[in-house]
């Protein structure tokens, strides 16, 4: 890629990390002591009883991130598993960045998890050797004891008797030699998931569960834009009569982010929630109360077809040259309709003022995110917010933008006493930061032979980076900064001669809603677009699909991969690619009406690929056109698999997530808002359409990477791919609904 930028989003990363490993071992021994165990690290302790406790700074929604994170220091550390707690830590500094999203957890961890476990270990090594009075180089360790000179001695007496206070700094932390994959215990081994045992036996707390003497409830009063909408009156008169209904509360809101805001209070959500459907609220709308759907794409269009808007994220030279010297060309249009989150636990916070801190009660997955609007709605420093965590009842990117937890700050401040706001389904919709529509336009050009001569694609939405996180932005060649989470995967890693790759920001859509990352982000839509035109660019060309891909997939120039996390470049994900096929039984004869259709990816960012690929297999009803998916066959190289039973679930959960955008969920957006504000409109993926899914995972001992969200980015294309194989009719919009297929095979009539 030819983009440059002052900081990275990976270099931020890698400071934020370094951060965190400077001040992990500055705990002085004394301070341990005082708390009864010993704390090698800022990142776990271990107690005078042996107990392992892991410091998890990510949040826990479902994908068992406690049970990966502590499984890899317990390896280092040869830890008893037995013996290992998870603790999901609330807001310090200390922590340095607090963020779960992007697949980062296991692959930004991994290097200081390690090197912690494998300190700890040194450390207990020595001081149990001094306690049992034998050479430390003598001394091994296993399953929480330390063994030498024909004696032993548990890690829980090496606390309570002995005093290891041995400290490392940065870079003697970075020096430490972790394990060999033949010597791993416990990493890609089948184990306990510890944070199951909570959630079965009610013991876990979701925010919804979370509690304060005294609070009182609040249900909001969504206005009709998200930007710039006024209260001009408020009629409460009716909800007088509903027991327990208290006032209602006009919001200030200096941050900005519930402008137009009103919250009716009561003694009870039941009443909160009876009292707002009759609460009356006049505003004074935004100037996007018109807008809809059709006007955020036609602006999407508008701008893509002028060359000069966007930022160049790529951007080699020749590629107009090769376009006008082309023996071919071929140029496609991809759409994706507005997608909502709906997690099953609609977002939520409780406030409360404890000694002169505001105390956030609710879960997040991005709290150094919503800190500063906290800090700037209150108007006090953060060092005086403390988010609060617990559980996630779902997150997919939702709870990244953290908004709910303001409103809810404002109402405590003006009432002095605890808050809980609680949004009902509709209310969680209409505030949702959806996933904006998205408008692709992607060309190729062809030299002698069919040779791939040039390639250029620009893709147009809205930016949640640039809405919620700027300073994660980095700049392409041209200069204009760009929200990578909205174009990666159009930079893929095929060799297509001369390369253009163009983001462009749709000022309209980020007027009209907040745009917001949902799981898999920009990949959602820019590998929908890219496997899908890589499909009519093989037939354009007159070469099967998997051949036409794997000759691009060559692993020349910036393709090759570097160390340490794209070592083989895409010759890995020619190979998983070569794998689906085998597996899928590619070019075997199929009924009529079934297609099997082939998609192929790196995940989601260049920087820490999962090389992946699916291989879809449908029956197409002509007369309906209905689509049933029958099988899903996914392979992935993932690098290393931390946690095999985690891994499983996070491919099983992406890959049916994308099948459910590829065919059943999308909304529109009318008047300034979304149409659809429940399961009964908006119909995700029903247990009775779950086909049959074939998933295997590449063995490796590469660096390990994501795999919350790289399936999702490979089942949409799959899928549009093989109704095209079963009846020859293509789709470049999604959804994929019937009344699409049907058009489609008209056209081809």
């Amino acid at each position: 890629m030819n983009a440059i930028a002052p900081l990275s989003r990976r270099g931020f990363l890698i400071s934020a990390a370094a951060a965190g490993a400077a001040m992990s071992f500055s705990v002085a021994p004394d301070e341990a002591a005082a708390a009864g165990g010993y704390e090698p690290t800022i990142w776990y302790s271990i107690g005078r009883d042996g107990t392992v406790t892991v410091n998890v700074i990510r949040a826990e929604m479902g994908q068992h991130v406690g049970t990966a994170l502590a499984r890899i220091v317990a390896d280092e550390l040869e830890a008893d598993w037995s013996k290992v707690r998870i603790n999901h830590v609330d807001t310090a500094a200390k922590w340095g960045l607090m963020v779960t999203g992007g697949s980062w957890s296991v692959w930004q961890s991994y290097p200081l998890m390690s090197q912690a476990g494998a300190a700890g270990r040194m450390v207990l090594i020595e001081e149990g050797a001094r306690l049992m009075g034998v050479d430390p180089k003598a001394c091994t360790a296993r399953n929480s004891m330390v063994s030498g000179g024909g004696k032993s001695i548990s890690y829980g007496d090496i606390v309570a008797r002995g005093n290891p206070s041995r400290s490392f700094t940065a870079d003697e932390l970075g020096k430490l030699p972790i394990k060999k994959a033949a010597d791993r215990r416990l990493i890609g081994k089948a184990s306990p998931q510890l944070d199951i045992a909570a959630k079965v036996d009610g013991s876990g707390k979701y925010g919804l569960d979370a509690k304060i003497e005294g609070m009182v409830y609040a249900r909001p009063k969504i206005p009709p834009t998200r930007n710039g909408s006024k209260v001009v009156s408020v009629d409460d008169s009716a909800a007088k009569a509903v027991p327990g209904y208290r006032q209602h509360l006009v919001l200030d809101d200096p941050s900005g982010t519930v402008p137009g805001w009103v919250l009716v209070i009561a003694d009870s959500f039941v009443a909160a929630n009876a009292a707002a459907d009759l609460v009356k609220v006049q505003w004074a709308a935004g100037e996007t109360v018109k807008t809809s759907e059709a006007d955020v794409q036609k602006r999407a269009a508008t701008l893509i077809a002028d060359p000069k808007a966007g930022s160049l994220v790529v951007e080699d030279p020749g590629v107009d040259a090769a376009f006008a010297a082309a023996k071919s060309k071929i140029e496609r249009t991809y759409t994706t309709a507005s997608a909502l989150h709906f997690q099953m636990e609609p977002v939520n916070a409780l406030a409360v003022v404890k000694d002169g801190i505001y105390e956030i009660h609710t879960g997040n997955q991005w709290q150094s995110l919503v800190l500063p609007w906290l800090s700037k709605a209150l108007g006090l420093p953060e060092d005086k917010i403390v988010l609060k965590t617990y559980l996630l009842g779902g997150g997919f990117g939702r709870r990244l933008n953290g908004d709910y937890a303001v409103p809810a700050a404002l109402a405590a401040k003006a009432l002095n006493r605890p808050v809980k706001v609680v949004f009902t389904r509709a209310d969680d919709s209409q505030f949702d930061s959806f996933r904006s529509p998205s408008v692709q336009v992607v060309k190729m050009a062809f030299g002698d032979g069919g040779r791939v001569t040039a390639m250029d694609h620009a893709a147009c939405a809205g930016w949640p980076t640039e809405i919620m996180a700027p300073f994660f932005m980095p700049k392409g060649a041209n200069g204009v900064p760009f929200d990578p989470f909205a174009i990666n995967g159009a930079n893929h890693w095929y060799s297509v001669g001369a390369q253009r790759v163009r983001a462009v920001s749709n000022d309209l859509a980020n007027k009209t809603f907040r745009p917001g990352w949902l799981r898999s982000v920009g990949p959602g839509w820019t590998n929908w677009a890219v496997e899908s035109f890589m499909d009519e660019a093989a037939y354009a060309a007159g070469k099967d699909p998997l051949a036409f891909r794997l000759a691009l997939l060559d692993g020349t120039g910036r393709n090759a991969g570097s160390a340490p996390n794209a070592v083989g470049g895409a010759k890995r994900q020619a190979a998983v690619l070569q794998r689906l096929a085998k597996k899928a039984g590619w070019g075997q004869p199929l009924p009529k009406g079934a297609g099997l259709g082939i998609a192929t990816t790196f995940g989601q960012e260049r920087d820490m690929p999962t090389w992946i690929a699916c291989a879809a297999r449908v029956k197409v009803d002509p007369a309906s056109g209905a689509v049933k998916v029958e099988k899903l066959t996914l392979v992935a190289d993932a690098g290393t698999i931390v946690s095999p039973q985690g891994a499983l679930a996070q491919m099983e959960g992406a890959a049916l997530w994308g099948m459910s955008l590829a065919l059943f969920e999308g909304t529109e957006i009318e008047n300034g808002n979304v149409r659809d504000t429940n399961l009964d409109g908006y119909t995700p993926l029903r247990m009775a359409d779950v086909p049959d899914l074939d998933i295997e995972f590449v063995e490796s001992a590469e660096v390990p990477v994501g795999l919350g969200e790289p399936a999702t980015t490979v089942v949409g294309p799959a899928i549009g791919n093989a109704i095209f194989a079963a009846i020859g009719a293509r789709v470049r919009h999604l959804p994929i609904r019937p009344e699409a297929v049907l058009a489609a095979l008209k056209t081809k009539a």
